[in-house]
């Protein structure tokens, strides 16, 4: 099972200081795939005159701009930075930079033209719409660094929610800003064709990897026991593959079959997403060769154990 962290103190607008070095605000953007809301992180020292940093501003909403102006009042706004486009993370981004006197907005490079699955899941009912004003003033590459008074931010690509994912290292802290890479309230949605289920599961072995003592995912509280969560965030996933080779054992041939067997426990809501996650794993298996679909690995598709 998987160790979720569901409880903490919030207030939408209200500044906290979570760590030495992190302020957070959190907008009140609630819902079955944002948690409580995006929480939009505050990097650097908290006194007057200290450049500081800007995690995921949000989505657009007058109030969180003005929350977060009242945060960063009398401190220096010197980067703007965005895990990924979807619109609940990358809209307000714009805003925000031409309130605080034009602070540059740093992102990974942009996604291919296909972002959706299919015409028949409602992505933006998801949050999983992508920003398309979206712009990047500097584009970001693995190891990249940004620095500021005290503080060390790293890039970390995380392709595998979008292929376009960066988390971001707080060298200081040994801590990662892990956007919707991981998030301690629920699983990440992978959702193909620009989810990657395959590079979801490269992107949680190098996070392992790196040792950290904390994430500070943009929805929910932090995970502070990180090794066991990211293990067992690696066994759900890999568990799931299973039970999907189970149902087509069992003789069911379609994603619409499965997702209810698959997915009893869960929201209703969530089973959009959940297909996509059924789908982004069909393709990985079609990849390794165990699953053959016909036509092609789509929602639609019929699939078969080889």
């Amino acid at each position: 099972m998987i160790p979720y962290v569901r409880q903490f103190d919030f207030t939408y607008g209200r500044r906290d200081q979570v760590s030495p070095l992190i302020q957070r605000v959190i907008a009140d953007n609630p819902g079955p795939f944002t948690f409580t809301g995006t929480g939009t992180y505050i990097v650097g020292r908290d006194m007057p005159g200290a450049r500081v940093a800007v995690i995921d501003p949000g989505p657009e909403d007058e109030a969180h701009l003005h929350a977060l102006l009242r945060a960063v009042k009398g401190r220096t706004v010197s980067h703007i930075l965005v895990t990924h486009t979807h619109r609940d993370h990358a809209p307000l981004s714009r805003a925000l930079a031409e309130a605080v006197g034009g602070a540059p907005i740093l992102a990974a490079k942009p996604h291919g033209p296909t972002v959706h699955a299919s015409d028949a899941i409602d992505q933006a009912a998801m949050d999983e719409d992508d920003d398309a004003d979206f712009k990047a003033d500097i584009i970001l590459s693995d190891g990249d660094r940004i620095e500021g008074d005290g503080w060390t931010l790293e890039a970390m690509a995380t392709p595998g929610h979008a292929s376009n994912h960066m988390a971001f290292v707080l060298r200081e802290e040994n801590a990662l800003f892990s956007g919707d890479h991981v998030m301690g309230w629920s699983t990440t949605v992978v959702a193909p064709p620009d989810g990657d289920m395959t590079a979801y599961m490269d992107s949680l072995e190098r996070v392992l990897a790196r040792g950290f003592s904390t994430l500070w995912p943009t929805h929910g509280p932090a995970i502070t026991q990180v090794a066991p969560f990211l293990k067992a965030y690696r066994h759900h996933r890999l568990e799931r593959e299973a039970q999907i080779m189970a149902r087509l054992a069992a003789g069911d041939e379609t994603i619409a079959e499965m997702v209810p067997a698959l997915y009893a426990a869960v929201d209703p809501r969530l089973w959009p997403a959940a297909s996509l996650s059924v789908l982004a794993h069909l393709i990985a298996l079609v990849d390794r060769g165990l699953v053959a679909a016909t036509p092609q690995p789509v929602l639609e598709a019929r699939y078969r154990i080889l």
